[in-house]
């Protein structure tokens, strides 16, 4: 008896996705060379190709089965608005209240924040006091250098600890039993496959491969579309002087902020930061430029304010003639009082 299309429909609904030849559904099916369906086979994939059923993705009789998708309806009775995520940033210390650029910047549920950040420059402060900042949503940590494996098990490193240690003179890393406030995990790698859907999720950081950096697009994909009604926080490595991360543009794909950490002038616990890139705010703030200090053992961050490029020096730190600019001593930027 002849095959039929709708036999093929019906096990093709069964792999929805996947790939499958010609050969794959005669042997499916007992299709034998000489017989009726042998070449009807071929006929049923044409006019299911035209159907989207199947696409066609190889030049010898290679398909894959598409998978099926439902439109959505938008406006429906009762459809929910779903509020701004109440993300808090972190406090500047010295201030006692949080950056003052937060309170221009809109997130959704699902968004993704990308640090890119020199090394030694205050990623894993920034990721730590996030973490803290809203310890009360139990947010999701994994890092590079969070957890160590000793004696058969993971452990947390003794740098993390020791900051943890310090801030809880200000954060309750621990609620009234004694467990921990956040889930950290010692995840280094595969991280969509770890997310914690609907909480915040903070990496730090990810590390890939010379050869691989174009992966990171891929890489944050997967992280974003895990998240559900949470928000993601990923920490990535940035050479000095550059103005992406590692990974360069293809960063920018799904990041729904985009904040880039740089040394400040000769202090090493000094720390430029620039906003990149917002998806969603109430005013203007992208290329603006803040500076902090990093003090108490990487855990606070002290004196957040305003800078600008120089304009004798334009953001250089010394004349195109040579010598230290005398305008910006060299820094390359102006205080907010100076502008």
């Amino acid at each position: 008896m002849e095959i039929l299309t709708e036999e093929v429909r019906k096990f093709l609904s069964t792999i929805e996705g996947q790939n499958i030849t010609l050969r794959d559904l005669r042997s499916e099916f007992n299709i034998l060379p000489g017989t009726k369906s042998f070449d009807t086979i071929r006929r049923i994939a044409h006019r299911l190709v035209d159907q989207k059923i199947l696409r066609l993705v190889g030049k010898r009789g290679e398909y894959k089965v598409v998978k099926r998708v439902e439109p959505v309806r938008v406006f429906i009775p009762g459809r929910e608005r779903r509020p701004i995520f109440n993300l808090r940033f972190p406090e500047d210390k010295q201030k006692g209240m949080e950056i003052d650029f937060a309170q221009y910047i809109v997130l959704r549920e699902g968004d993704l924040i990308t640090i890119g950040g020199v090394k030694s420059k205050g990623k894993t402060t920034l990721c730590l006091n996030l973490a803290g900042a809203n310890i009360d949503k139990n947010p999701v940590l994994m890092g590079n250098e969070y957890t160590i494996f000793t004696e058969g098990k993971f452990e947390p490193s003794p740098r993390f600890l020791n900051r943890l240690d310090t801030m809880s003179s200000w954060i309750n890393w621990v609620d009234s039993e004694g467990n921990d406030k956040f889930t950290l995990l010692p995840v280094r790698e595969d991280y969509a496959e770890h997310i914690i859907k609907d909480r915040i999720n903070i990496i730090d950081w990810i590390n890939l491969d010379a050869g691989q950096l174009y992966e990171i697009s891929k890489v944050l994909e997967d992280i974003k579309s895990a998240l559900g009604k949470g928000i993601g926080i990923v920490a990535l490595q940035k050479g000095e002087g550059t103005f992406n991360p590692r990974g360069g543009q293809f960063v920018r794909d799904f990041s729904d902020v985009e904040l880039l950490l740089d040394g400040y002038g000769n202090s090493d616990d000094d720390v430029l930061l620039t906003i990149k890139g917002v998806k969603e705010k109430t005013a203007s703030i992208i290329g603006k430029t803040y500076v902090f200090s990093i003090v108490e053992g990487g855990t606070q961050i002290w004196n957040f304010h305003e800078v600008k490029k120089c304009p004798k020096c334009w953001g250089r730190g010394h004349y195109s003639s040579g010598g230290e600019c005398a305008e910006c001593n060299g820094s390359g930027y102006l205080d907010r009082q100076d502008f």
